[in-house]
């Protein structure tokens, strides 16, 4: 196996930079690439809804395909990292990504809908669980912490693919628009793979310094107290995800029926916080230098709660849509260093475990809200984003010894 050596010399002004920043860059791609074509399928939701007749409950069902097939694949990729490694896994998930968003229009039944959207969901849970197994390594040998800037990555993708979708979504028609998606995909990852593939994960030197708050490796742990650390950060990503799903399905609604928003100023609620979320992980590697992984997470868990509890308590539109910032702000680096800590202590099956758990809270959020609504207000139901932030933060508290012991 290539050792970090085989890419370079340890000495400071050697070349050995040039193939962990070519790396970085390829990584930083495909995490564009995976949030501009989830996204691109998304806005033509409503288009492919219309073209097969689904009923609203219907096509509910046939959505759930994404979050099964991602579910499913995404404890199956961390066993294939381990056993291909992960820079192969993440260029043949990327084929398989862009081959798989051409399909949903060439649907005419909610059925077949949902069974090719369990295919793409096989394909969007296989290249995050491969491409952040890689980032975990890719980070361990650059000894920066640099995880939120794939993330950001993936969320300027995401934006930039929604705001393709909807200048073309009036002329031009979701077969050919998710087509050119699937020819953007793929030469896309002809371009970049081969530098995947060329390299194997790099390993860090033997001498690597240990980053404050940087848990000791698995093997030095014993096996039942890293499966314990990587639950934990599962749930923490689970904790911050739910409110990214919450504030997706729920925020416009709240703006409109609660604060009586206008419909495009409702609109842009998910707008600043997705904004928001992406300038915090563009900052996040300054962030996680000067205050560490520990602080960072309590911090963030703290801000996310202050600025959501504002959010769905605000008695106006614009201190409501500051909560929105100002929770993109705090919730923004929360998930990718979990992911990292799950990572960098159990490898691609670390990964995948606190991978699975952040989507199971995505998925989670939407109908919890939509119940808690029913019971009580809406305004009272997404307090519930506040809530799970602050518990993210009380776990990076409570675990800040282990994390570092």
């Amino acid at each position: 196996m290539p050792t970090l050596n085989k890419l370079g010399s340890v000495k400071d002004d050697s070349p050995r930079t040039s193939p962990l920043t070519r790396l970085r860059i390829a990584l930083t791609i495909f995490f564009a690439l995976d949030g501009f074509i989830f996204a691109g399928w998304v806005v033509r939701i409503p288009a492919v809804k219309q073209q097969t007749g689904a009923s609203a409950s219907t096509l509910g069902l046939a959505l759930l395909g994404v979050s099964a097939g991602a579910v499913i694949t995404m404890m199956l990729t961390g066993r294939l990292c381990r056993r291909f490694g992960s820079h192969p896994v993440t260029v043949v998930s990327g084929v398989l990504l862009a081959l798989s968003v051409a399909l949903p229009p060439l649907t005419h039944s909610a059925l077949t809908l949902g069974l090719v959207l369990l295919v793409f969901g096989a394909a969007y849970g296989g290249i995050n669980v491969a491409m952040n197994s890689a980032a975990v390594d890719l980070v361990a040998a650059l000894r920066r912490p640099v995880m939120p800037s794939f993330h950001a990555a993936f969320s300027l993708g995401g934006m930039l693919g929604a705001g393709l979708g909807g200048l073309v979504a009036g002329h031009v028609s979701p077969t050919r628009h998710l087509l050119a998606l699937t020819v953007i995909g793929l030469l896309v990852t002809a371009a970049v793979g081969p530098t995947l593939l060329r390299h194997d994960a790099p390993t860090p030197p033997d001498d690597r310094v240990r980053i404050r708050n940087e848990p000791a490796s698995a093997s030095e742990r014993p096996a039942g107290r890293v499966r314990g650390l990587v639950l934990v950060f599962g749930l923490i990503a689970l904790c911050t995800a739910y409110g990214e799903g919450a504030l997706a399905d729920w925020g416009a609604l709240h703006l409109e029926e609660d604060l009586h928003a206008h419909p495009g100023v409702a609109a842009a609620g998910y707008s600043c916080f997705a904004l928001a979320m992406t300038i915090g992980r563009l900052s996040g590697t300054t962030l996680l230098e000067r205050l560490g992984r520990t602080r960072t997470l309590v911090f963030g868990g703290a801000t996310g709660a202050a600025g959501m509890l504002l959010g769905s308590l605000a008695p106006t539109v614009w201190l409501a849509l500051l909560g929105f910032a100002v929770t993109g702000l705090g919730l923004a680096n929360i998930f990718p260093v979990a992911v990292e800590r799950a990572g960098a202590l159990a490898g691609p099956t670390g990964v995948a475990a606190a991978s699975t758990l952040g989507y199971g809270g995505m998925l989670l959020g939407p109908p919890m809200i939509g119940f808690m609504a029913d019971w009580f207000s809406l305004p009272a139901a997404l307090t519930s984003v506040a809530v799970l932030a602050g518990v993210a933060a009380l776990i990076g508290f409570a675990t800040r010894r282990a994390a570092v012991s």
